[in-house]
């Protein structure tokens, strides 16, 4: 988020911030739909570590090209009272093609999200993680959910950001798509049918990006702490690796009925981890910290082997802790006012 230091509301700057951004990071920073949104990116990485240190390096960078003009930046899934229709749209081809054929529905993406790419070697094994992953969403999304206020309204969720998204086609759980031949021949059909330009239209949750050789999880809120988006990244980095391992070993891949992964999404968004979620294949609910806690146990082998536990241990901290939904929820109960909440939530956003 670009935010004016004075009102505390967004600022539609990102022009005045692209040109300031330092020549060595090129397309590591870049705009968005909408003028008061920047994305960051980190390079391909060949650990998480590496990934973390250019992440920490952008943050504190923007920090300062903002101070500079008047501005903070800020993380978080939704900015607690900014107005989607006061926004501008960036002056760029397919942002303003997204607008005319969206239309309302574009308009209101005024939200923030962390995607997650993981290197994966070879075509039907991508497809095979990409479904695998699929089952965990709802999950991911209760760890991250971080926007439980939106156009200053507490929403009585914790992902705001997921119902706002949820508007667009082609997003969402994706179908199980089981091999590669299966996914490129229904790409080929939304591209001939003129549906879409190409696949980086399917904004699934989790999706194989041909492109990039990756398989991408898109499915977290922004997280405030640099922290967070460790842990998170942990977590994906370790479960697609075990999924690549259960591929390689020819284990079968058990499709999870979209509707129940649907279900346990909105469960997910609506209470976060202060919930149940239903365990399949177990056809029942348990607590969504119980799963956590289970998960990251089953992964414990596979961060060892890619030297992430120490940030794989950091989910602790959400759920001991609180996502950031709940901290936020918290912080605004203390004092009731949004605008501190925004200033706090930029004051988190830097790293220690």
């Amino acid at each position: 988020m670009l935010i004016d230091a004075d009102s505390l509301d967004l600022a539609q700057e990102i022009e005045a911030v692209m040109d300031a951004v330092p020549a060595d990071m090129p397309g590591q920073v870049k705009p968005e739909l909408m003028q008061s949104v920047l994305e960051i990116a980190t390079e391909p990485c060949p650990d998480l570590r590496c990934a973390g240190d250019q992440l920490r390096t952008l943050r504190r960078e923007l920090a300062r090209i903002a101070e500079e003009r008047g501005l903070l930046v800020g993380a978080a899934g939704t900015h607690p009272f900014a107005n989607p229709a006061d926004q501008l749209i960036v002056d760029r081809p397919r942002y303003k093609q997204l607008v005319a054929d969206l239309g309302w529905v574009a308009r209101q993406e005024l939200i923030f999200g962390t995607h997650v790419h993981v290197a994966i070697e070879g075509a039907d094994k991508a497809i095979y993680v990409a479904d695998g992953v699929r089952r965990y969403l709802p999950l991911m999304l209760a760890l991250s959910s971080n926007s439980p206020f939106w156009r200053g309204d507490n929403t009585q969720m914790m992902s705001a950001r997921t119902p706002v998204f949820r508007a667009f086609p082609r997003a969402g759980i994706p179908p199980h798509y089981g091999t590669w031949e299966i996914f490129s021949r229904r790409i080929e059909l939304m591209i001939e049918s003129g549906a879409i330009d190409d696949y980086t239209y399917m904004w699934w949750d989790v999706r194989p990006h041909p492109k990039l050789g990756t398989v991408e999880t898109r499915v977290f809120d922004q997280q405030t702490g640099l922290e967070h988006t460790l842990a998170l990244a942990a977590l994906t980095l370790a479960l697609c690796h075990r999924l690549s391992s259960l591929f390689d070993a020819a284990e079968p891949l058990n499709e999870t009925p979209t509707e129940l992964i649907d279900d346990n999404k909105v469960r997910a968004a609506l209470r976060g981890l202060e919930g149940p979620l239903i365990d399949h294949p177990h056809a029942r609910q348990r607590p969504a910290t119980e799963m956590v806690r289970d998960l990251v146990a089953e992964l414990g082998d596979d961060a060892e082997a890619l030297d992430c536990a120490s940030e794989l241990a950091g989910i602790e901290d959400l759920i001991e802790g609180g996502t950031g939904a709940r901290r936020q929820l918290d912080a605004h109960g203390r004092d009731g006012d949004l605008r501190e909440l925004v200033r706090e939530l930029a004051g988190r956003t830097l790293p220690e």
